[in-house]
């Protein structure tokens, strides 16, 4: 993370928040319109992500070649590997919704906070406090009770469910460390994976339509109207603003956060669903949604606990105080230092 990202105020934390929020559910009700069978019947989810990050990398190349942003070492096999993971989440994702019932496909979603939660624990030996696990679990009943409906399962979809998740939890986590182990910025990390990902969704992405859909691209490109062109146009464009918000978020705050709190566009998705196209919004809806905001300004209110928690315990000793530091420049003016130890932060 840069010395800018770790200096954000809380407006522009709130900033980030809603620039992600914002362009999510417009990105949402842009391919709604595009690929619904009512709509333009643009049914090539994995070539549009393909745009996306095609649009996304220019824009990051542009940003380079005008010095607005500066491009630090990555080495080519992280931004590799992380394009695979990446890509395996896509498409596990677009397997999953296809091949499993709706409500199964929004428990597999669910599940990704705990299971970011455990590989945190393994990864990075991260632990969360009682209040933070108690929100989680509300935030997931919550949503839970709001979307999930008819529940089908099958070997298959079982399968592209789980590749799915662990893979968008993984990539979600790595988000945030390549961030802070290569100290690069949001903007300047996605500019390199982008290019990546946009070349490999763009050359697998037919054929994985093809399989999904029984359609070719080609045919639909032949016949395709303005209205279908624009919206894409649009949806690429919100798209630029939600990769750039997600690594801001992710690598700001943490994948947890962005799981729990990423929530909110369920929310709003289901709320605008009802106002804008004349959705159902039943009683279970409501109060789904009702216990999911709980849940959120309750895990809200545990990270701040946390956070003043940790500022209370004393200074580790990598963090000399000036009185020690006195004591090792006297000492060091003195002579050499006898059985002097340094203890490790715990």
């Amino acid at each position: 993370m840069t010395e800018s990202d770790k200096k954000a105020s809380p407006v522009s934390d709130v900033g980030a928040w809603a620039m992600n929020v914002i362009s999510s559910v417009g990105i949402i009700m842009a391919n709604k319109q595009l690929m619904s069978a009512n709509g333009y019947a643009f049914t090539f989810a994995t070539t549009l992500t393909g745009f996306h990050f095609a649009v996304t990398a220019l824009v990051g190349f542009v940003s380079n070649s005008t010095g607005y942003t500066a491009s630090k070492h990555v080495p080519l096999w992280e931004l590799l590997w992380f394009s695979i993971v990446a890509n395996m989440s896509i498409t596990g994702m677009n397997l999953s919704l296809m091949l499993n019932s709706v409500g199964f496909y929004q428990i597999s979603k669910l599940s990704m906070i705990p299971v970011v939660c455990v590989m945190e624990w393994i990864l990075h030996s991260k632990r969360y406090s009682k209040e933070v696990k108690v929100s989680v679990v509300v935030v997931v009943i919550g949503v839970g009770v709001c979307t999930i409906t008819d529940v089908k399962v099958n070997a298959k979809g079982f399968t592209c469910a789980c590749v799915a998740v662990l893979a968008t939890s993984l990539q979600q986590i790595s988000i945030g460390s390549l961030q802070k182990k290569y100290s690069i910025g949001a903007f300047e990390l996605l500019s390199k994976t982008a290019p990546i990902q946009a070349l490999s969704l763009l050359v697998l992405g037919p054929f994985i339509d093809y399989y999904l859909t029984g359609r070719l691209i080609s045919d639909y490109m032949k016949t395709i109207s303005y209205g279908a062109i624009i919206l894409i146009l649009i949806s690429c464009s919100l798209a630029v603003f939600c990769n750039i918000s997600q690594y801001l978020c992710i690598g700001r705050f943490s994948a947890v956060s962005f799981q729990v709190l990423g929530h909110m566009k369920t929310v709003a998705v289901l709320t605008l669903g009802w106002l804008l196209f004349d959705s159902e919004l039943t009683f279970k809806n409501i109060a789904g949604m009702l216990v999911a905001v709980a849940g959120m300004v309750i895990y809200s209110w545990a990270v701040e606990v946390e956070k003043a928690a940790a500022k209370s315990l004393p200074h580790s000793k990598h963090s000399l105080t000036e009185e020690e530091l006195n004591l090792l420049k006297d000492g060091l003016e003195k002579g050499p230092i006898k059985d002097t130890e340094f203890g490790e932060s715990k």
